[in-house]
């Protein structure tokens, strides 16, 4: 059964930084294209930062130069370092598996960054 474990969230005040840490399955993080999403009530997901079994990443807009995605493949992690945070960073945060071959729909449970004002 593939797994994906998020955790490293919490409360912050702006201008902290939280790093995120999903640990995944072996069998879907090889290969596959890692990412962090983000939700807030009644709005839709959105990605954060994407980075590919080879290291090539992407970020949204809003969080460039403030975020850093990175894996370690030896251990089957992605990691989300978040520097400067702001209060509309506040959100719940998932993991995101983007298999080539298992499909794209693989996700963590969430964990909760809230960055007070």
């Amino acid at each position: 059964q593939v797994q994906l474990v998020e955790s490293g969230g919490g409360l912050v005040q702006a201008g902290g930084s939280l790093r995120l840490s999903c640990a995944a399955s072996g069998r879907i993080f090889r290969g596959a294209v890692m990412g962090w999403y983000r939700q807030v009530p009644g709005k839709q997901r959105d990605m954060v930062a994407r980075i590919t079994s080879s290291g090539s990443t992407n970020y949204a807009d809003s969080v460039k130069g403030r975020f850093t995605i990175s894996r370690d493949n030896a251990k089957n992690t992605v990691y989300l370092q978040m520097n400067s945070l702001k209060p509309e960073d506040t959100a719940v945060y998932y993991c995101n598996a983007d298999h080539p071959y298992y499909g794209p729909d693989y996700w963590g449970q969430g964990t909760q960054v809230t960055v007070s004002s």
